[in-house]
């Protein structure tokens, strides 16, 4: 086996230098690993984020084999959001390879090698930047490598490198020489990083931005796809734990007699967490924590219902709050304004209702090392929670990335909850099996970590014209954040960025204004949803627009333009969706009405127009119309099926779904009390894409949070009620 070791090569592209390391590499196979200088930039109006310059990054992204097959490494969690495809475009089309040739393999846990480079030192996935943080870093990957084996050609053939040209994974000279990836895998590993690898123009891109088929779709539909929850070790055994049914309570005493009796039952151990059945099979585990007596301690357990958590939230909204932002006098300017429009808006705790519940397999090595298979999402903290429980070093444990059945947040928990649970599991039992723990649906729905329910107050003049000139908002929710490893880098002054995002920040152009945010203290544990804040700031902000077009007599787009003039992206993205939604302003019929929303999230910018029939005999959403701006669309067919997907994620949440508390018990477990979107339902989504030479942002969240405003001012359209808060009150469209 022959290894190489290059160190200290350079590659410079586009702009400042960045440092390159090729090392490792057997025969007929070669590992390129890249230290690039990559840095993110908070995305500014006018364009994404800055990739291409700062701190030195390695990463290994690349194995080209005898075989010709070019394994793109992929160092983010695909939990169905495509980035596996999306990742492998990007370098594949530098590489010049044959999308044929392209295989994906997830990366270990490495956070020298795989950072996230929007995240700092952590590797994971979140924030819809997979791509984003990854455009420059894995075009410069496939340009570097498709140098080299350019290098190598022109070697063996004789010719000058220049006079060569790779396409569709073949390296040909005009002379007639031709030769494909595999034949020159080992002397392009002998040969120089490149200092300055020339990256292609838009014009040349083969693949980027044309739709090449998603890497992951066969093998999902015949399912060979392997999920965590399919993982299936040597001699392994399954783990049920039995969790307190209201939070913060604790194990008080156990009886595990009548259970420990059951054929099939290996061990009962109490974790932290509640009191884990260790059996041979998942039912035996399910039957068995049935048979457990277990008395909790409730001394510190949130006991309150969810409508008196919402209450004291009312009282709080009208206290003084933290400033999160401000300018002018609002109160001033509200107090002399020609017309006064107030409004509050409710927002319900929300479970994130993956279909593939919270998993992990943990197995013990002879060596005392662990493998664990699960859908990594924080690789990072994943690891060292996993080996400060387990009592190692984080170089003794091993993580194997597997597909995830969905996440919208909750596989990535700041303390990594679910590893630490199973971790526990294998630490207080004495067996030496592999262990797999297991979530039922009533265990992910009722077992905590909820989108926080919020509460907002908005008081907005208008004057003489119509314009506005004054907006009072108050927010009250509890933060995420606070209390979490991230709390330093997201909390400043008290305000945590997740609560008050796409509000406290908004486009719209208000002379006046004065944000507030309360930080509520209650025992429900909370939990970023996909696209966090903006699940509910988008919503406050499009319907109190709206409503305020409405009193000033505009037209609903044409009033958003006159607030939107500094953010031209903005604008842009909503032009098109009322144009493509044919946009007229009037109801096409009794019933039914047309409504618009925009909004900017992850950098990316989104407009709906909802085309809903609505009365007394409820609300159908008939048609949608996205319009997006995401940059560089690397996968244009991948950008569509995420804003299709992400209609179809929160129409739930809009129509219905919430999470309820009783005297401190969730009473939504499982998909009957909490009902996904039917396919019945579902309406039809068409989706425009703006054409962008801009580096690529995010689209896994950004269509969610225009979609609730789009409905509501559709609904409005139709029947003249103004439907606020989420989900909406539907029954008080009788008689409308």
């Amino acid at each position: 086996m022959l290894k190489l070791d290059l160190t200290d090569a350079r590659i410079n592209a586009p702009s400042p230098s960045r440092r390159a390391l090729l090392g490792g590499a057997a025969v007929g196979a070669v590992l390129l690993a890249f230290r690039l200088d990559l840095r993110g930039a908070r995305a500014a109006e006018g364009g994404g984020p800055d990739l291409s310059k700062g701190p030195a990054q390695p990463n290994a992204f690349v194995r080209l084999s005898a075989d010709d097959t070019v394994t793109v490494m992929i160092k983010h969690l695909d939990m169905g959001q495509g980035n596996t495809t999306g990742l492998a475009t990007i370098l594949a089309d530098e590489l010049d390879a044959d999308w044929s040739q392209i295989r994906v393999a997830f990366a270990p846990a490495d956070a020298k090698l795989y950072a996230n480079l929007l995240m700092g030192p952590v590797q994971g996935t979140g924030g819809s930047t997979a791509i984003a943080n990854s455009w420059f870093q894995l075009r410069k990957a496939g340009a570097a490598a498709r140098a080299m084996l350019v290098a190598a050609a022109a070697e063996r053939w004789g010719v000058p490198a220049s006079e060569i040209t790779v396409s569709k994974g073949v390296l040909a000279h005009q002379s007639g020489k031709q030769g494909r990836f595999g034949e020159f895998a080992e002397a392009a590993a002998a040969k120089q990083v490149p200092q300055e690898p020339r990256l292609k123009s838009p014009a040349e891109w083969t693949l980027i931005g044309k739709g090449v088929p998603r890497i992951d779709s066969v093998a999902k539909t015949d399912g060979t796809a392997i999920y965590s929850l399919d993982i299936r070790r040597p001699g392994q055994v399954t783990a049920l734990v039995a969790h307190p049914p209201r939070f913060g309570a604790s194990v008080k005493r156990v009886d595990a007699e009548a259970a420990q009796g059951m054929p099939g039952v290996v061990a009962v151990v109490t974790i932290p967490t509640g009191v884990a059945v260790i059996a041979r099979d998942t039912w035996t585990a399910m039957k068995a924590r049935e048979a457990l007596k277990i008395e909790w301690d409730e001394s510190a357990a949130e006991t309150r219902s969810s409508d008196a958590i919402l209450a004291e939230y009312r009282k709080t909204a009208r206290t003084p709050g933290l400033v999160a932002s401000q300018a002018g006098d609002a109160d001033a300017a509200i107090k002399g304004a020609a017309k006064v429009v107030e409004a509050e808006f409710a927002f319900p705790y929300l479970a994130h209702a993956a279909m593939e519940p919270l998993n992990a397999t943990i197995e013990r090595a002879a060596d005392g090392s662990y493998d664990v298979y699960a859908g990594c999402q924080i690789q990072t903290i994943e690891q060292a929670v996993l080996a400060a429980t387990l009592g190692v070093t984080t170089d003794k444990v091993r993580l194997h990335t597997q597909w995830a059945g969905g996440s919208f947040g909750r596989r990535a928990t700041p303390g990594a909850d679910y590893f630490a649970e199973a971790a526990a599991i294998v630490k207080a039992w004495s067996g030496k099996a592999p262990v797999h723990l297991v979530w039922t649906r009533e265990d992910d729905m009722a077992g905590g970590y909820y989108r926080p329910q919020v509460y907002h107050t908005v008081k907005a003049g208008l004057d003489a014209k119509g314009q506005v000139a004054g907006w009072r908002h108050t927010m009250v929710g509890k933060s995420i954040m606070i209390g979490s490893p991230f709390e330093a880098m997201l909390v400043k002054n008290g305000i945590d960025g997740t609560t008050v995002e796409g509000a406290s920040d908004t486009p719209y152009g208000l002379p006046a204004y004065r944000f507030e945010v309360h930080n509520a203290r209650e025992g429900v544990p909370v939990l970023w949803w996909r696209s966090v804040g903006h699940t509910h700031t988008a919503h406050v902000m499009e319907v109190m627009i709206d409503e305020l077009a409405q009193a000033a007599g505009a037209d609903p787009v044409a009033y958003r333009l006159s607030l939107l003039t500094r953010a031209p992206r903005l604008s842009g993205v909503l032009r098109l969706a009322a144009e493509k939604a044919g946009w007229s302003g009037k109801p096409a019929e009794k019933g039914r009405g047309l409504g618009v929303a925009v909004h900017q999230s992850f950098g990316s910018y989104v407009a709906m127009a909802a085309d809903v029939t609505a009365g007394e005999s409820g609300v159908k959403v008939n048609r949608i119309v996205a319009a997006v701006d995401v940059g560089v669309a690397v996968n244009p067919d991948v950008v569509r099926a995420q804003v299709e997907g992400a209609v179809g994620f929160a129409l739930s949440s809009v129509l219905r779904n919430r999470i309820t508390l009783k005297d401190g018990v969730v009473q939504e477990t499982n998909f009957d009390s909490y009902q996904p979107t039917r396919i019945s339902e579902m309406p039809q989504v068409e989706v425009h894409i703006v054409p962008s030479d801009t580096a690529p942002t995010g689209i896994g969240e950004p269509g969610v949070p225009v979609l609730a405003p789009a409905i509501s001012n559709a609904i409005f359209a139709a029947t003249g009620q103004r439907l606020r808060s989420l989900p909406l009150d539907l029954a008080s469209l009788r008689g409308a």
